[in-house]
Formats: C-alpha cells, sequence, structure tokens
C-alpha cells in the first residue's frame, strides 16, 4: 500500500457518523449510567426507607455497579459476534426486569443479587452504546458531547430522585430503558470496515492512532480509569451520607449536588480547551494530583464550607478526567475493543470503591479513612499515567503530547 493511499480521506460515508444514531447512543449511555449518576440519592434511601447500615449500602452500591463491569467484559466478547440492536434489547428489557423485582424484594440479600443482576444488563447497553459514539469518524468529540449531556443529566437525577419513593426511582430507571429500546433501530448492527475512517493528514505528521501503539498502553489507560473510579464510587456513594451529624445543611447538601453536577459542564469545556494548547497527559496528571487534594480537604471536618468545596471541585474535576481519558483511549485504541472495556474499568473501580470504604466504616474506622482512601486512588491513577507518558515521550513522542 502507498503513502497515498494510506493517508487519502474516505469517500465512504460512516454509518456511525448518522446524527440519529449518535443521539441514540447518547441516550444510551446515559440511561445506562444512570445508576452511578444518582447514587447519592439511591444510597440515602436505602438507608433511610428500606433502612440498610451504611456498610450493607456500600455492598449494594458495589453490586450494582459491579455488574455494570461484569456486563462491559461480556460485551467486549459479543459485540464482535451479534446484532447490536439485539444486544440492546435484550440487555435492556433483562435490567428492566431486574428493577421490576427490586420493587418486590426489598430484604438486603435479595437486593444484592438483583441490583448485580440490573447492573449486568445495564453494563451491556451502556458497553454497545460506547462503542458505537466510538467508531464515529471523531470520537474524541462524541466522548467530549457525552460528557456534557452527562454534567445536565446528572443535575436532573441529583434534583429528581430524592422527590420519588425508592420504587419510583426504580420505576424511573425502567422508563428510560424502555425509551431507548423504540428507538433501537438507528443503531447500526454491526461495524463495518469502513467505519472510523482515517483523517486526511501532511505527510511529514503522524497520527497517534495509526501509529503502532505498544499493547500494554490501552490496558494501562483501563487500569488508571479504574483506579480513579476507586475514589469516585466511594466519594460518590458517602458522600450525602457523611454529611449526616456534621454542621451541614440538610437543605444546602441537597441543592449543592445540584448545583455542583451543573458546575460540571465548565470541566468539560475548560478541559477541551485546554487539552487543544498542552495536549492531553500533563494536564490530566495535574488534575489526578487536585481531585485528591479536594477529597482530602473532607478529613479536616466536613461543614458548609468544606463541603461545598469540595463536591463543587469534585465534580469540576470528574468531567475534566473523564474527557481526558476517553480522549486517550480514542487517540489509542484502533478497534473500538477497549472503548466497550471503559464501561468495565469503571465498574471494576466502582465495585472496590464502595466495598473497601464499606470495610473502613464497618470497622468503624469512619469516613476519614474513606476519604483518605479516595484520593490515593487517584494519587495512583496519576503513578499509572506518568509511567505510560514518561514510556511514550520516549517511544511515540507524539502519541504522549496529542490532544
Amino acid at each position: 500500500m502507498t503513502d497515498q493511499t494510506q493517508h487519502a480521506p474516505s469517500t465512504t460515508k460512516n454509518v456511525f457518523d448518522d446524527w440519529r444514531t449518535v443521539c441514540v447512543a447518547l441516550y444510551l449511555a446515559l440511561a445506562g449510567y444512570a445508576v452511578l449518576v444518582g447514587i447519592p440519592v439511591i444510597s440515602s434511601a436505602w438507608v433511610n426507607l428500606l433502612g440498610f447500615t451504611e456498610p450493607q449500602v456500600g455492598r449494594v452500591a458495589g453490586a450494582d455497579l459491579g455488574g455494570l463491569s461484569l456486563g462491559s467484559v461480556v460485551t467486549a466478547w459479543l459485540i464482535t459476534r451479534y446484532d447490536r440492536r439485539l444486544l440492546i434489547i435484550l440487555s435492556g428489557l433483562f435490567a428492566i426486569a431486574m428493577n421490576g423485582l427490586c420493587m418486590v424484594y426489598t430484604d438486603y440479600e435479595m437486593m444484592l443479587a438483583l441490583r448485580l443482576a440490573a447492573g449486568f444488563g445495564a453494563g451491556i447497553l451502556t458497553s454497545v452504546a460506547i462503542a458505537t459514539l466510538s467508531a464515529t469518524s471523531n470520537p474524541a468529540r462524541t466522548f467530549n458531547l457525552l460528557l456534557f449531556c452527562f454534567a445536565f443529566s446528572q443535575a436532573a437525577e441529583i434534583y429528581f430522585l430524592p422527590k420519588l419513593p425508592v420504587n419510583g426511582i426504580y420505576a424511573a430507571f425502567m422508563i428510560s430503558f424502555a425509551v431507548g429500546l423504540v428507538f433501537v433501530r438507528f443503531i447500526p448492527p454491526r461495524a463495518t470496515q469502513t467505519s472510523r475512517p482515517p483523517h486526511p493528514q501532511s505527510s511529514d505528521t503522524e497520527e497517534p492512532a495509526q501509529l503502532d501503539v505498544p499493547a500494554y498502553v490501552p490496558w494501562l489507560v483501563l487500569g488508571a480509569i479504574m483506579a480513579v473510579y476507586v475514589n469516585i464510587g466511594a466519594y460518590w456513594t458517602y458522600i450525602e451520607l457523611a454529611t449526616a451529624g456534621t454542621a451541614t445543611s440538610d437543605k444546602w447538601v441537597g441543592n449543592a449536588l445540584t448545583i455542583a453536577s451543573l458546575f460540571s459542564i465548565a470541566g468539560c469545556l475548560t478541559a477541551t480547551v485546554i487539552s487543544n494548547r498542552y495536549g492531553l497527559a500533563r494536564p490530566l496528571l495535574g488534575t489526578l494530583i487536585i481531585h485528591a487534594i479536594v477529597v482530602w480537604l473532607l478529613v479536616l471536618g466536613i461543614n458548609n464550607i468544606t463541603f461545598t468545596i469540595s463536591v463543587f471541585a469534585f465534580n469540576y474535576l470528574w468531567i475534566f478526567i473523564d474527557v481526558y481519558q476517553m480522549a486517550t483511549i480514542a487517540n489509542v485504541d484502533k478497534t473500538g475493543r477497549y472503548a466497550a472495556l471503559m464501561p468495565g474499568a469503571q465498574g471494576l473501580g466502582q465495585i472496590l470503591g464502595p466495598n473497601i470504604a464499606a470495610t473502613l466504616l464497618a470497622y468503624n474506622l469512619g469516613y476519614n479513612a474513606v476519604f483518605l482512601m479516595c484520593g490515593l486512588a487517584s494519587i495512583a491513577a496519576m503513578i499509572i499515567y506518568s509511567y505510560m507518558y514518561l514510556m511514550l515521550r520516549k517511544k511515540i513522542p507524539t502519541l504522549a503530547d496529542a490532544s
């Protein structure tokens, strides 16, 4: 194959670029991530309305988000073998059924199993949606759009879900899945060889996606994503419960969580501007350090001021980090296989995070220990990315500093 052939723009339209496909995939991804987004509210409902203990909440949340991870791993194997529409329909119906059973069986042991199953169904649906977005010609842009929409979805859930009973929350999840299934026909059934055509480029510059990326690089990114979501999973599960008995106002806690969710939009926009100027790696490393610091701030004491600073900064930087991580996967993954595993890495982190936090609380170590652990997880992700960055600087400088 000649160099001219390699770098010529594709004349074949990418079926995944259809605006209807992108919109439906975005919606399905948001529906699949609904439990993750609403976990502070759901955790409080499990404690206040079902009588679960705080350690039990961590186990149930970990099971739900662990199911998301398991579904993602299964999807990475299924997606090249089966019709994507079929996967979405079956997983969506399964998730609807499991959420429905949660309305009937409310004891801890059954809830643990049912939330694992519901998360599994949501994980398959979410992973197919993420892989669909990754198959577009410009996946970095579609992932940025996903995170932009994520901020509004998060704010809406934090505002409206507390107004619902537990069964109302489950019903909201069921309806969101059902609506997505109505529009599944806009999802292409299979990837084609023309998906994600190469971009035109100058003869003296290599695009990161066309470089011979070492096989370990996508796995390092997935490992770092897992570490980040250990922090996010534990913090987001317990942040509202941690304010009980502190100097914070209950009304302000609810309002702050809603406003902070919208504030994360600024993180999405700022991340794009900074990455265009400085690349992805260096801003990401600094952001992970700051993310640890704003979590550790709560160790000094939880009041209206420290809670507000921590929650606002946490949400702002959460989206900031996800923009960089998803764009990094888009740069190093030519196949979409690793993009499909992103919810798996996130879910695995969210199994570990709430369960580690639950164990710390079960040993009466308190929320200070939980928040210390959260910050250390963010630092672990920073160390992984630092190693990857230094290795790529030696081998593929273009990829190391890609935007």
